[in-house]
C-alpha cells in the first residue's frame, strides 16, 4: 500500500505588484530610470524640441501671422520643384544603396573570418574618412576630364557631363551613404538561421524560391532600417549637393540655407524646415508600421539601426 508523504516545499508566495523583482518599490525604480534618462531628455529638449518649436513659430508668424508660408510652398513652382527633386534624389540614392549593399552584406556572411574582416574594413574605412575629403574626391573624379569620364569614353558611352548634375550628386551621395545600409543588413543576415533555407529546399523548393520566400523576408528588418536611415539623411543632406551639384539643381537643405543667409526670410525657411520634418516623421512612421505588419525578425527599424551601429 502506497503511503503519501506530505510535501515539505514552502508554498510560493505571489509577487507583490507594488514591487519589482529585487523587492524594491516600483515608484523607486521608476524614479531611478527617470534620473538616469534626465541628461538625455534635457539634451533633446534644448537642442531639438526648442529649435523645432521656434521654427514652427517663425513659420506661422513671419512676416505676418497665418499659413501664408505653407501656401507659398504649394503655389511656388520653384519651391515645389526643389521639394520633389529632393524626394526623388533621396529615393534614387536609397535604391542604389540597397541594391549595392544587399549582395555585399550577403557576401560578408558566407566568407571566412579573414575575408569578412577585410570586407568590413572596406566599408568602415571610407565611413571614418572626412565627409569633405570624400566629397572633394568626387568633385575631382566627376570632372569633364576626370577618371569617370575617361572610363566612359573608353567604353564608348562618354564623355558625359556629371559634375553639377543630379546624377553626379546621387552617385556621390550613394557612396557616402553605403555603410548606413551595409551594417544593418549584415547584422540582420548574421542572425538568420540558414537551416531554415535548407529545410525549405529539402521540402522541394528551388534555391531561388527558398531564398526569396525564407531568407529575404527574414533580412527585411535590416533592409528597412538601412533604407530608412539613408532616406532620412539624404532628405537633409547639404555638403555633397552643395559641392558636387549646382544652384540650378539645388536640394531642399541648400534652398533653406539661401532663404536664411541670403534672403533673410526666416518664415519661409521655417516652413520648409517644418515640411521636411513632417515628411521625415511620416516616412519613419510608415516604415515602422510596415515592419510590424510583416512581423519580421529584429522588431522593426529600431533594433535594426541599433544592431547596425553596434
Amino acid at each position: 500500500m502506497a503511503v503519501t508523504t506530505p510535501s515539505t516545499r514552502t508554498p510560493r508566495t505571489p509577487p507583490d505588484p507594488g514591487r519589482d523583482r529585487r523587492g524594491r518599490p516600483r515608484w523607486a525604480a521608476g524614479r531611478l530610470i527617470l534620473l538616469a534618462a534626465l541628461p538625455a531628455l534635457l539634451v533633446l529638449l534644448i537642442f531639438f524640441v526648442v529649435p523645432a518649436v521656434r521654427l514652427l513659430w517663425l513659420s506661422v508668424t513671419t512676416p505676418e501671422p497665418g499659413l501664408g508660408n505653407y501656401a507659398a510652398i504649394v503655389a511656388d513652382d520653384v519651391t515645389l520643384t526643389v521639394v520633389l527633386r529632393t524626394l526623388g534624389t533621396a529615393a534614387i540614392v536609397t535604391v542604389v544603396c540597397v541594391l549595392v549593399a544587399y549582395p555585399y552584406a550577403y557576401l560578408m556572411t558566407i566568407v571566412t573570418r579573414r575575408w569578412r574582416a577585410l570586407l568590413l574594413a572596406v566599408v568602415l574605412i571610407p565611413f571614418w574618412t572626412s565627409l569633405m575629403a570624400r566629397t572633394f574626391a568626387w568633385v575631382v573624379l566627376l570632372q569633364d576630364n576626370g577618371i569617370v569620364n575617361q572610363l566612359l569614353t573608353v567604353a564608348g558611352v562618354g564623355p558625359v557631363r556629371m559634375l553639377g548634375t543630379t546624377t553626379g550628386v546621387a552617385l556621390a551621395m550613394a557612396q557616402v551613404m553605403l555603410p548606413f545600409v551595409v551594417l544593418p543588413v549584415y547584422t540582420a543576415m548574421r542572425g538568420i538561421d540558414r537551416r531554415l533555407v535548407a529545410a525549405a529546399q529539402s521540402l522541394g523548393a528551388r534555391p531561388a524560391v527558398a531564398f526569396a520566400r525564407v531568407y529575404l523576408p527574414l533580412s527585411f528588418p535590416g533592409v528597412a532600417a538601412g533604407a530608412t536611415l539613408v532616406m532620412v539623411l539624404s532628405l537633409g543632406f547639404y555638403v555633397t549637393p552643395a559641392l558636387v551639384g549646382s544652384p540650378q539643381q539645388s536640394m531642399l537643405a541648400q534652398f533653406i540655407s539661401v532663404q536664411v543667409n541670403q534672403l533673410v526670410n526666416f518664415g519661409a525657411a521655417g516652413a520648409l524646415a517644418v515640411t521636411l520634418l513632417l515628411v521625415t516623421l511620416l516616412l519613419l512612421g510608415a516604415v515602422q508600421v510596415l515592419t510590424r505588419t510583416r512581423g519580421g525578425r529584429g522588431g522593426g527599424i529600431s533594433s535594426g539601426v541599433a544592431g547596425g551601429v553596434s
